[in-house]
């Protein structure tokens, strides 16, 4: 892939960021809910932008917060017709109201610089004044050491076809096994850390607040209070 690209291929319906909805439903929980979950007040109000499946949201739920999901694609939110869900996109959400806590996982702060400060926007856009952004983002050695391979993690056998970096984007063809089922997924990331991090959060009304984990993978920010005049 020579520019920038999201697609995907396989059994059943297919998101606009190439994403197979049948493969995200039997994607297994990783962590994501408790990370979240001790990060936070008990019982804060949760906002996940991208919510897919309701693979994070739903454990959220259960551990006594109150959750609304937002996607794109009507076939994910059909998986979670149980929980408050808004089919949106996200960038220029504006739900008139809210939250304790924004949660944006799945890596997808490393989206291209323009659309990643659309989502910190949004972000920003949803928390309350005293609230907590929580943000996972890939882990940043990834982008060097990427390679060819595959693996196996609980019934699923990941095969990533091809590697190709232009600059610092990484752009991935992964093929993703379950039993007799087969679906491809090509997309790209973005690396972000350091000042640009900083740059982006500043830049949508945001400050870094802490580390969540050793790996640096997962963050909170929160919000810069607004100076009266």
């Amino acid at each position: 892939m020579g520019t920038s690209s999201q697609h995907g291929a396989g059994p059943g319906e297919i998101t606009p960021d190439g994403c197979a909805v049948e493969f995200y439903t039997l994607l297994p929980v990783m962590g994501e809910p408790d990370i979240v979950h001790d990060a936070v007040p008990p019982g804060a109000s949760i906002l996940e932008l991208g919510c897919g499946t309701g693979r994070i949201l739903r454990p959220l739920a259960a551990l006594g917060h109150p959750v609304l999901g937002v996607d794109e694609s009507p076939a994910m939110l059909a998986r979670v017709a149980d929980l408050p869900t808004e089919c949106a996109e996200i960038e220029g959400l504006d739900l008139g109201r809210s939250f304790d806590v924004v949660l944006l996982a799945s890596t997808m702060l490393n989206a291209d610089a323009e659309l990643r400060r659309a989502f910190l926007a949004t972000c920003r856009r949803h928390v309350v004044a005293d609230g907590w952004v929580v943000v996972q983002r890939a882990d940043p050695t990834w982008f060097a050491t990427v390679e060819p391979g595959s693996r196996d993690h609980d019934g699923i056998r990941r095969v990533i076809r091809s590697v190709h970096r232009e600059g610092p984007r990484v752009d991935v063809v992964i093929d993703y096994h379950v039993g007799d089922l087969t679906w491809t997924h090509e997309f790209s990331r973005h690396p972000v850390d350091g000042d640009e991090l900083s740059a982006d959060l500043g830049a949508t009304g945001l400050a870094f607040d802490r580390w969540l984990t050793d790996d640096r993978t997962w963050f909170t920010a929160r919000a810069i209070p607004v100076r009266s005049s």
